[in-house]
C-alpha cells in the first residue's frame, strides 16, 4: 500500500502567533435542494475517534489522532463555516487539519473544501480519476451528470490535490484510512475505510460513497457501462469489514432515526449496514435500467 505521511502545515505555524482567524468560504452555490441539505446539524461521536461535523444533508466527517485531523468531504461552499463551527464546538481546532479526504467529486461533497484547506493548510486527496475536476472546479464529460455546454457541474477549484491509488493510504500519526475505489456515481468514486477503537472496542469503519444512479438527462447507464460500474462497487462494498457505515448523504445510513437510538447504546454499529446499502443501491439502479428500457 501507498502511504503518504503528512507533515505540519506551514501555514498552520505561522497562524499560531496570530491568534484567532476566521474561515473564509467561497461564494454559495445554488440548487434546489440546497438549503434543504445544509441546514445545521449538532455533531457527535460516531465512535471513538470518529465524529459527524457535518450538515443536516451532507456529511463531513472528523478523524482524531495523536499527530493531527483527518477530515472527510466538505459539503456546499456554504457549509464549511458549519463544519468549522461544528469542529470548534467539539474542541478541536480546524487549523490542526492535516488532511481533507475526497468522496466524490460533486459541488455538495466538494464545494467547501477549498476554502476549508486555504484555513488549515491541509492537503487534499482523492482518486485519480477525481484529481482534474477536483483541480478545476469543473465535472469530467464523462461523469453521469455532465451537462455539455451548461454552467451547472462547478466548484471552487482545489489545490495540490494529491491522486492516491485503488488500495492507497493516507496517514496521519498512527491513524491509517485506506481508499477503496467505489465508481459509478462518478468515475472517481471513493470509499475510504479506518479502525475507531474505544475502551478496548474497535471497529471496521466504512465511509461507503454514493452508489446512487442519478444522471443528466439524457445520459444512459445501460449504454455508457456505467451500470456495470455501479454493480462492481456495490459488490466492493458489501465485500468490505465494516461495522460502522458512513455515506456522504446522511439519510442513506438513517443517521436521524440513530440518533434517536442513542440511549440504547451506539446505534451505528451494525455488521450488516454495507450489504443493506449495496443491496439498496442496486435496487435503484435496477428500477432506473427499467425506466431507461421503456423509453
Amino acid at each position: 500500500m501507498k502511504h503518504f505521511q503528512q507533515g505540519v502545515a506551514l501555514a498552520a505555524l505561522l497562524l499560531s502567533g496570530c491568534g484567532q482567524r476566521a474561515l473564509e468560504p467561497d461564494a454559495a452555490i445554488v440548487c434546489d435542494q440546497c438549503d434543504r441539505w445544509n441546514q445545521p446539524q449538532d455533531p457527535f461521536r460516531v465512535h471513538g475517534n470518529t465524529w459527524y461535523v457535518g450538515t443536516a444533508g451532507l456529511s463531513s466527517v472528523l478523524l482524531e489522532s495523536d499527530e493531527g485531523l483527518i477530515l472527510i468531504d466538505g459539503g456546499l461552499p456554504q457549509s464549511a463555516a458549519l463544519i468549522d463551527a461544528n469542529i470548534r464546538s467539539l474542541g478541536f481546532d480546524t487549523r490542526d487539519i492535516k488532511a481533507i479526504l475526497v468522496s466524490h467529486v460533486h459541488f455538495d461533497h466538494v464545494g467547501g473544501i477549498s476554502a476549508l484547506q486555504r484555513f488549515s493548510g491541509a492537503n487534499v486527496f482523492t482518486s485519480v480519476a477525481g484529481s482534474g475536476p477536483l483541480s478545476v472546479g469543473a465535472l469530467a464529460d464523462d461523469d453521469p451528470q455532465y451537462i455539455a455546454g451548461s454552467g451547472e457541474g462547478h466548484f471552487p477549484p482545489v489545490r495540490e490535490v494529491v491522486a492516491v491509488e485503488d488500495g492507497g493510504v493516507v496517514s496521519v500519526g498512527a491513524l491509517d484510512v485506506k481508499a477503496v475505489y467505489t465508481p459509478g456515481h462518478t468515475p472517481g468514486g471513493t470509499t475510504w475505510t479506518w479502525k475507531s477503537c474505544a475502551l478496548g472496542a474497535c471497529y471496521d469503519v466504512v465511509y461507503a460513497d454514493s452508489l446512487s444512479a442519478v444522471s443528466a438527462e439524457g445520459f444512459k447507464f445501460t449504454s455508457s457501462g456505467v451500470a456495470e460500474n455501479l454493480i462492481a462497487s456495490a459488490g466492493i462494498i458489501a465485500d468490505l469489514d465494516c461495522d460502522i457505515l458512513l455515506v456522504p448523504h446522511p439519510f442513506f445510513f438513517g443517521m436521524d432515526t440513530k440518533l434517536e437510538r442513542l440511549d440504547d447504546g451506539n446505534p451505528f454499529i451494525n455488521k450488516l449496514g454495507c450489504v443493506l446499502y449495496a443491496e439498496s443501491s442496486l435496487d435503484w439502479l435496477e428500477r432506473r435500467l427499467e425506466a431507461e428500457g421503456s423509453h
